[in-house]
């Protein structure tokens, strides 16, 4: 029997670790920021081209490498941070296992520029697919500057696996915000097809937060700082108020790498207890320092999964701290049992000079209480008559008020007779049928009506705008605006109408005519939440979710009262619909039972 065992060749096995190392666009900036943040890099600039297809480029003036080290750095395995096996559990840099560029280059084409400081040339090498096609010496500035382009050229079904480029640039964009704030000492630039999207300068937490996240982020912020033997904390909390629908900014930093723990967010949310409201998510930017021997990030690729020693203290110390906060800037409720000596009576006048008044009595003695009732004789006949009215009003009063109960409860019944939807706690809509009832999802229902609205408003015919007497202007961060712009025409054809926009704002004088001003910014912030789902990259996806997304916030909600004509509206929208029996997504609207149904539960 021959052998079928061999070893792959060098450009197939990069290819393979690529796929754990390089999932998306995305993977390769982390990877070429934490680079050049291991380099000791003041400046990063990071350049995008097509949501990081075509181009991803990071510039930084960190120090550079020699030709030796530049060549070697694109082989498996090779790295500059670890010796041995036991540094592992004592990183204290960014990128480790020496598998980046070498699975970068076997599906790309890289080209890398580097020079350490005080050497007059530096080194450029071109790389395609593992093969390198050329090594020279060329001018070029102190630092490196490596170029990612036509990424996945060589492995087409992954290729075809990326999503749409708002989804793909938004991942981008959470990488580079990550970063970012972990190293708020380092100057960012981020373009993205030649449009400025970030210019952070070097500054303070609280600082890179509010240029990350708007200038409105400022004044929702509470300071966290606490300092133990186990781990310190410092960082920052949004106030109560500020809480959001969906989990969007919140980030944790363990020795200033991001990392996501469901354990410590729980932490969090626990401090909050008593001050969210149901399905609201606070937002908190928090950093925390411990001893690099006490976890480990080398459990997942992407290393932002850390195990920690001691989970349970870190669990109580970070729960205690912000729930200290809160009540500290009066955010949360406290209860003071200690005596506030304003509040207590001044028991001083024993000492004092003042003494009380003595109070005075005034008496009239020619007060006769008897006198005006001598004068005056009592109308007995006259009480007689008024008692005796009094009376009978009562009984005439009983008497129709029986009678309007009687006619009330008949004309009840009789329009029961007629009705032909009824409302389960505020949830379900009953409509009678030959055949049974059905009982109607009101919120799903809804959904479904106005999804097939929108869809039609965006896509077939012009959408009806309302012109705002005063436009709203709503802060969003850079990122957001960018996302907002690039589903500018969509919006538009939805009914809205936009006046202005900046790096942090945007400025609205019209929205559809089934919209409130008040749901604006809640509208708006939804959409860009769900613009953020996996969707795949076609040009009706951005109606789709645009639809959905809209769909989602104006629907009747659970708990809202519905008289009988809304009831009776919504029963006849949704079976006009083309798909009345889902909702946008996936839930049954609306069930059916028979009679039969009904009168098998009493034979049963």
């Amino acid at each position: 029997m021959s052998d079928i065992i061999q070893l792959l060749p060098d450009h197939v096995a990069n290819q393979i670790a690529a796929g754990e190392v390089v999932q998306r666009p995305a993977s390769v900036v982390k990877e070429l920021l934490e680079n050049a943040i291991d380099a000791g890099a003041t400046n990063i600039k990071l350049l995008i081209k097509d949501a990081g297809k075509t181009l991803i480029q990071v510039i930084d003036d960190g120090k550079g490498m020699s030709t030796t080290d530049a060549r070697m750095s694109f082989e498996r395995h090779a790295t500059s941070k670890i010796q041995k096996a036991e540094d592992l559990f004592n990183l204290n840099t960014k990128g480790f296992r020496g598998e980046a560029l070498a699975s970068i280059a076997a599906i790309a084409h890289v080209e890398l520029k580097t020079k350490p400081k005080g050497e007059e040339l530096g080194t450029c090498i071109k790389i395609e697919g593992s093969k390198i096609i050329s090594q020279d010496f060329i001018s070029t500035g102190e630092g490196t500057s490596l170029a990612v382009k036509n990424l996945f050229y060589n492995i087409p079904a992954r290729r075809n696996f990326l999503k749409s480029d708002t989804v793909e640039t938004r991942h981008i964009i959470d990488e580079f915000q990550r970063v970012a704030l972990a190293h708020s000492s380092i100057s960012f630039l981020l373009h993205h097809n030649n449009n400025e999207v970030y210019h952070l300068k070097s500054g303070n937490l609280r600082q890179r937060i509010v240029a990350v996240f708007g200038t409105k982020m400022n004044e929702k912020l509470v300071p966290i700082d606490e300092k133990t033997d186990i781990v310190a904390i410092e960082g920052f909390v949004a106030k109560p108020e500020f809480s959001k629908r969906k989990r969007g900014e919140q980030f944790f930093f363990v020795n200033n790498r991001f990392i996501k723990s469901s354990y410590l967010n729980h932490a969090v949310v626990s401090a909050f207890d008593g001050l969210l409201e149901q399905g609201s998510h606070p937002s908190y930017f928090l950093y925390l320092q411990v001893p690099a021997n006490t976890i480990d990030i080398n459990i997942h690729p992407t290393k932002t999964e850390i195990k920690f020693d001691n989970e349970k203290a870190l669990y109580a110390m970070l729960r205690a701290t912000v729930k200290h906060s809160l009540g500290q800037y009066n955010v949360a409720p406290v209860l003071d049992f200690n005596r506030d000596a304003n509040l207590d009576t001044p028991y001083n006048f024993k000492s004092s000079t003042k003494t009380a008044a003595v109070p005075t009595i005034s008496v009239n003695p020619d007060f006769n209480p008897f006198k005006e009732e001598q004068n005056t004789q009592p109308n007995f006949n006259y009480k007689r008559e008024k008692q005796t009215e009094s009376w009978e009003s009562l009984y005439t009063n009983i008497e129709s008020t029986e009678t309007n109960k009687t006619e009330s409860l008949f004309e009840q019944v009789e329009e029961e007779k007629t009705q032909k939807t009824f409302q389960i706690q505020r949830k379900y809509v009953m409509s009678l049928i030959k055949s049974g009832v059905v009982l109607i999802n009101q919120s799903l229902a809804h959904q479904r009506v106005l999804y097939e609205q929108f869809l039609e408003s965006i896509t077939v015919k012009e959408a009806n705008s309302q012109q705002l007497l005063f436009p709203v202007k709503i802060s969003f961060s850079s990122a957001e605006i960018e996302m907002i712009y690039t589903i500018k025409s969509e919006l538009e054809n939805a009914g809205f109408s936009f006046d202005e926009f900046t790096k942090d704002s945007v400025t609205i004088k019209g929205i559809p005519v089934s919209v409130t001003e008040s749901k604006i910014t809640i509208i708006l912030e939804e959409l860009l939440n769900d613009m953020n789902l996996e969707v795949p990259d076609a040009s009706f996806s951005h109606f789709d979710v645009m639809a959905k997304s809209f769909a989602k916030t104006l629907s009747i909600k659970t708990g809202t009262l519905l008289s009988e004509k809304e009831q009776e509206s919504l029963v006849n929208n949704l079976f006009s619909c083309k798909e009345p029996t889902i909702s946008p997504f996936g839930k049954a609207t609306f069930k059916t039972l028979t009679l039969n149904q009904i009168d098998n539960l009493f034979n049963s």
